[in-house]
């Protein structure tokens, strides 16, 4: 299986060390690249598409983030133009347990998934195989 590149895009730096270690120990994926808000990470995807390199395969995204959210963060996705960005999968990671986030999460196509704080190594494997 070929190993694919994750983003994880989340404001809790405790949580971005755990993110790490979790996915270096399952060797599932090529590269990490943390964020800490979703305008740092919509950033980073309109330049790695206009450049066509770097591109991630997986992003895991937390709902609450200053700067810009995760529902922000999807809003500003879905204004992109382009082709690459729908191979992108996306899957909220979120320690909110509010029904109204994961009935937002389920409507939302371009979401594939919503799990809860912390990522467990059988999401890992799951999100790998995708």
């Amino acid at each position: 299986m070929k190993k694919k590149s994750i983003w994880v895009v989340d404001d809790d730096p405790i949580y971005q060390i755990i993110m790490k270690k979790i996915i270096d120990k399952s060797d599932l994926f090529s590269t990490i690249v943390p964020f800490t808000n979703g305008k740092q990470a919509i950033d980073a995807l309109k330049k790695a598409l206009k450049l066509n390199n770097n591109i991630p395969e997986i992003i895991l995204l937390d709902i609450e983030m200053p700067v810009m959210d995760g529902w922000s963060f999807m809003e500003e996705l879905k204004q992109i133009n382009n082709s690459q960005k729908n191979a992108i999968l996306i899957y909220i990671s979120s320690s909110s347990i509010a029904v109204e986030d994961k009935e937002k999460a389920k409507d939302n196509k371009s979401i594939l998934g919503y799990m809860s704080k912390p990522i467990k190594m059988k999401d890992l494997i799951f999100i790998a195989n995708s």
